[in-house]
């Protein structure tokens, strides 16, 4: 058991407070080990492996609706309104912002909104798939359609005349796209006759074709045939790309990102390489896969409803009677701001009006961090002995089923004390919560 090893001068010399009200990990396998592993004990035999796997388990499992939630982040709402979840997020327990007096406001997720996945490009008829009319020329592989900034360095062509082929080059005016086509050995792909056709363009792993938000094409690009980076003609030539960004080229396989840039030479390096050898210098367009969907797109873009109508509480979208004071929202009734989380992508979408303030974070988060975090309050340092226990003696076999069933009510009954312990309620605070009310309190 932990002991009070320091004097009072140590402790207040050293400025690491409060630690006596925990036990760590470590030290709980070491009791357990201790006390309830041996011959005349409980569990006549267990390996320290199996003991620690199920600690751990223990402590997630008690960290999600037992013990205090006490990790916070302040966090910046940028311009983008996006904010990345914590690194060991499980959970939020309450999201607010801070005014200048250092007072929390409690933001309230919005249900009725979202960032969906995915927002691919669909035709006037709703189907998925780019076509475009153009006029081919007998042996020739450029042909040119009404501009769609759309078409990327890599994507396929199919249509009669040309077969199938890579988009090796595009290059946009005012009002027409022109591509060139090479076939899957880099030859290039010409029309075999003069005719008007229809294309189909798609990307090159069959994937819906998804427009982007920003997209940088660089002409004079040079890549090693076995490397992981691009070297451009000029350190300027690539300023506008950003790490994140996608590859399309006809000789990178889809998926292949930028991971960084050199300021200085503006030499990038890449997740992949070429796969072919053929050629090592082009054109390559970079695109930034982050594109937001209409829905995140409006939601970002406008004002709360009741934010610009504090003064009456009437606005088209609430109140569909002129007038009258019915039917309103509880989730709207509030001026703070709103957000919402998308696991998926693991970010958290604030409503315009939170841009540039404060953010306080309070999440849950499974006890399994760092050594130092792997800790238990000493309020449920019991809950924890018979977590152990009863996932012990329940993963083995042989073992009387009474006594199973035993650790299993005296785990209910440990964890169920510890959240009691753990809820801190002081009388004194309640009562004086409860002075000045209005009405009667039975006791």
């Amino acid at each position: 058991m932990a002991l009070l090893n320091n004097t009072p001068q140590q402790y207040y010399n050293n400025e690491i407070f409060g630690g006596y009200q925990f036990v760590s990990l470590k030290d709980i396998i070491n009791q357990f080990m201790l006390i309830y592993v041996g011959e005349d004990k409980i569990i006549s035999k267990a390996r320290r492996l199996d003991v620690a796997f199920h600690a751990q388990r223990a402590l997630a499992e008690l960290s999600f609706d037992t013990f205090k939630s006490f990790k916070s982040k302040e966090l910046n709402v940028p311009s983008t309104l996006i904010v990345p979840l914590p690194q060991d997020y499980v959970n939020y327990t309450c999201i607010s912002t801070v005014d200048t007096s250092g007072i929390k406001h409690t933001l309230y997720p919005t249900k009725h909104t979202s960032n969906p996945l995915q927002n691919p490009f669909q035709n006037d008829d709703g189907d998925f798939i780019l076509k475009k009319e153009t006029a081919l020329t007998s042996g020739s592989n450029s042909m040119s359609f009404d501009k769609d900034e759309s078409v990327l360095v890599g994507m396929r062509a199919k249509g009669t005349g040309i077969g199938d082929g890579i988009i090796e080059s595009v290059v946009h005016t005012t009002t027409t796209t022109t591509i060139t086509l090479i076939d899957d050995l880099g030859s290039a792909n010409n029309a075999q006759e003069t005719i008007n056709t229809t294309i189909t363009i798609r990307n090159g792993n069959d994937d819906l074709i998804k427009l982007n938000e920003k997209e940088v094409t660089v002409s004079n690009l040079s890549w090693g045939t076995t490397s992981f980076t691009i070297t451009p003609t000029t350190a300027s030539d690539t300023e506008s790309v950003e790490a994140g960004m996608l590859v399309y080229n006809q000789y990178f396989l889809p998926g292949v990102k930028v991971v960084t840039r050199n300021t200085t030479s503006g030499v990038l390096t890449l997740t992949g390489k070429p796969t072919l050898t053929v050629v090592s210098t082009g054109q390559i367009t970079f695109v930034d896969p982050n594109k937001d969907t209409d829905t995140w797109a409006n939601y970002k873009a406008l004002q709360p409803s009741l934010l610009n109508n504090l003064d009456d509480y009437e606005d088209d979208l609430y109140w569909r009677l002129e007038g009258n004071r019915y039917g309103l929202e509880p989730s709207h009734a509030q001026v703070n701001g709103s957000y919402y989380i998308n696991d998926e992508t693991g970010y958290i979408y604030f409503s315009s009006n939170v841009s540039g303030k404060s953010v306080i974070i309070d999440y849950i988060s499974d006890g399994l961090g760092t050594e130092e975090e792997m800790k238990v309050h000493k309020l449920a340092e019991e809950a924890m002995y018979k977590h152990i226990a009863y996932a012990i003696l329940a993963g083995k076999k042989d073992v009387p089923e009474f006594q199973v069933l035993r650790l299993k009510k005296e785990r209910f009954a440990e964890t169920r004390k510890a959240k009691l312990r753990l809820s801190n309620l002081k009388l004194e605070e309640l009562t004086q919560m409860l002075r000045g009310k209005s009405k009667w309190i039975k006791h």
